[in-house]
């Protein structure tokens, strides 16, 4: 499986002809966790399936979530038991098929008041039996003493109790990489930097497309006899290729995280921090960095780098210092910085955090087949019912889906690899499972994980690796900007950049980084 999952695009000539050359099934629109669960599923069943994306795959809201694969607890009280039940239940499918990117962890929940705590207890007890719970990971009510022993930080003396229930994290840019690896295993053509312009409906739709890498543009058409769509926040702007007269349908939401190093919000588990708006708040750790996060406001416009905002990092800081004693914890400490638009389905008159997550599909007039909402958490289960529509719209017979039972690329067993117990290895595991010994025998270092998203992850552009192959951006001292001219040197060598071409690539990462946090410096 390991050979066969390597994603090597470099070859744009021999990709553009694949795409064109072929009249597919199933053409898949959106390279986010949907797009690519919709192509694995779509693949595997023995359907010819081609992927596209826009810009990089996973570039969008699918590497810009909280990261974990939870149940959507909350949604429990506004009366989603299908959606929580899908998602509770999906976390263990995950958790067999990719370890590595569905790793447990402890979330406590505080509670004030012995009313509060008898809710959340049964609130939890009605939540792991939809999720079909262990019982060595069932939740497990605690007094402030041992809240206080177990999370020194937390301000327990407020509290009559802590919940802990179990939950997953994830590197939800992985996890679509992870898939679309998959889907290119099973005989998908997948291409990143491929723009759908127009659209031509019929019994086979023809969609004109643009190829917008650097140095390599192009114009190509890619025929197929079903069209997903599968953009997330730009599902409208598809849906107006279509069809001018569509209207919208989404409602976007901004969500913003800040990332401090671990020693300045020093926390063991993922900590629920309540708020006076009635939301939560997560701090996560996640090796030598701890991350909050989310936000969760109304965005007027579709955009890949919305802004980080100052009263966005208050909100979230001020979430950290009431709950927890780090009085002077401030933007200072803030190492980086990410924000994301979901795409949730319009609902009006009702406010971000209360609109349903819960994913809807409808069909164009061209037939063309869109989906927006839904859950990382449930990408798969929502994938298996995408790729059920298209099969019945083909009238073809095929396998079964067989997604839930098939390892993801790296999910063998990470831990029987002997690696050094130190945070760097704990990292190339979380990133790579089963094959970050692969990365360690080639030096494991920077210049091994650049020339790796080149020739196994599909990167064409060093944001690909800086951001989404390495979370370096992230989760790396300095924002790994120290990283950019040793990767670029490797993907130099292996891409065939020019000088100019590497000092573009190399000022673009550079920008990013400034613009993620010019909204924090502004008065």
């Amino acid at each position: 499986m390991t050979n066969a999952s390597h994603l090597d695009l470099r070859d744009r000539a021999r990709l553009i002809r694949a795409l064109e050359e072929s009249t597919f099934d199933l053409l898949v629109i959106g390279g986010g966790i949907t797009g690519a669960g919709v192509a694995r599923d779509g693949a595997m069943r023995g359907l010819r399936v081609a992927l596209i994306e826009a810009q990089d795959f996973a570039s969008g809201s699918s590497s810009r979530s909280s990261k974990m694969i939870h149940g959507g607890l909350r949604y429990l009280a506004q009366g989603e038991v299908g959606l929580v039940r899908e998602a509770a239940s999906e976390r263990k499918v995950l958790h067999d098929i990719a370890p590595h990117l569905a790793q447990p962890s402890w979330f406590i929940l505080p509670s004030r008041k012995p009313q509060e705590t008898a809710l959340l207890k049964t609130a939890l007890t009605a939540f792991e039996a939809l999720g079909g719970v262990a019982k060595a990971d069932r939740h497990k009510v605690l007094s402030p003493a041992r809240l206080s022993e177990l999370e020194p930080l937390m301000r327990s003396e407020r509290l009559h109790r802590g919940l802990m229930y179990r939950e997953y994290l994830t590197d939800d840019a992985r996890l679509t990489l992870a898939n679309v690896r998959s889907a290119a295993a099973h005989g998908a053509v997948v291409a990143n930097y491929i723009a759908a312009s127009a659209f031509h409906s019929g019994p086979v739709s023809e969609i004109v497309c643009t190829s917008i890498l650097p140095d390599a543009a192009a114009t190509l058409r890619i025929r197929a006899k079903v069209v997903v769509n599968a953009a997330g926040p730009w599902v409208d702007e598809l849906r107006q290729i279509e069809d001018g007269q569509a209207g919208a349908r989404l409602a976007l939401s901004k969500g913003v995280h800040l990332v401090t190093a671990r020693d300045r919000l020093p926390i063991q588990h993922t900590v629920i921090i309540n708020t006076p708006d009635k939301r939560s708040v997560f701090a996560v750790p996640c090796g030598a960095f701890t991350f909050l996060g989310t936000t969760d406001a109304f965005h007027p416009q579709v955009e890949y780098w919305p802004e980080v905002a100052k009263d966005d990092a208050a909100y979230l800081l001020d979430a950290a210092r009431s709950a927890l004693n780090v009085p002077d914890l401030g933007l200072d400490d803030v190492v980086s910085t990410w924000s994301g638009l979901r795409p949730l389905v319009r609902q009006e008159g009702k406010a971000s955090n209360e609109i349903s997550r819960k994913d809807e599909v409808w069909t164009g007039p061209g037939g063309m087949i869109s989906i927006a909402g839904g859950k990382l958490s449930a990408y798969r289960a929502m994938a298996e019912r995408i790729v059920d529509l298209v099969v019945s719209r083909l009238g073809q017979r095929v396998a079964k889906c067989g997604t839930a039972q098939e390892a993801l690329p790296g999910g063998g067993q990470a831990a029987a690899l002997a690696m050094p117990d130190t945070l760097a290895s704990e990292r190339l595991l979380r990133l790579y499972g089963d094959e970050a010994g692969e990365v360690l025998a080639e030096g494991g270092d920077v210049r091994a994980e650049a020339r790796r998203s080149v020739l196994v992850e599909g990167a064409l552009r060093l944001e690909d690796y800086w951001i989404r192959r390495s979370r370096r951006s992230l989760f790396d001292q300095g924002a790994g900007l120290a990283s950019l001219d040793p990767a670029a040197e490797e993907m130099q060598a292996l891409l065939g950049w020019s000088p100019a071409r590497k000092a573009l690539e190399i000022e673009n990462c550079r920008d990013i980084d400034r613009r993620s946090r010019s909204g924090l410096r502004r008065a």
